[in-house]
């Protein structure tokens, strides 16, 4: 991966993976409901922490595969399991770093930089960040192993959306 075009389409990828997380996860029973609860308790609304938590996930996703030099094309070979453990076990900077410079869709853009104001911020809103890394963590290894069909890598996630009907 050296240009600029491979770094967006690792992104691109990463980010789809972080927009299916939560409609795969939700397939379980009261899992939906357990994590709006989990927002509310937290202080955080529901739209916007959603949408922390799918660029959550895109983040580890695409730390793991940067660390790795993992190409977007190979990105479906990446466990789950991975990609939940750099949730939680890297820090925010880590998770910040190499990621495009220009975003093909605001939204990831508004989204990462609300992000990286809450990590930068510190306090209480890296608190949100450090209950929101859990979460991302816990809907990873559900998504991995407790779904009606588990999803070991990202490509089988990546499937099951597909199959699914959600959006590519």
């Amino acid at each position: 991966m050296t240009s600029d075009s491979d770094y967006d389409s690792l992104w691109r990828r990463c980010a789809h993976l972080g927009r299916v997380l939560l409609p795969l996860v939700d397939q379980e029973p009261g899992r939906q409901a357990d994590r709006h609860e989990n927002l509310r308790t937290w202080g955080i609304t529901t739209v916007v922490g959603e949408r922390l938590i799918q660029v959550f996930a895109a983040l580890a996703a695409h730390a793991v595969a940067t660390d790795a030099s993992v190409p977007a094309a190979d990105l479906d070979a990446l466990p789950l399991r991975t990609v939940a453990n750099a949730a939680t076990g890297k820090r925010d900077f880590e998770l910040l770093a190499g990621l495009p410079h220009t975003f093909t869709d605001d939204r990831d853009q508004q989204a990462v930089s609300l992000f990286r104001l809450s990590a930068y911020e510190g306090g209480q809103a890296s608190r949100r960040l450090f209950q929101l890394s859990r979460e991302v963590r816990h809907a990873l290894i559900v998504l991995a192993e407790h779904t009606p069909v588990p999803c070991h890598t990202c490509g089988d996630a990546f499937r099951q959306a597909a199959a699914a009907g959600l959006p590519q």
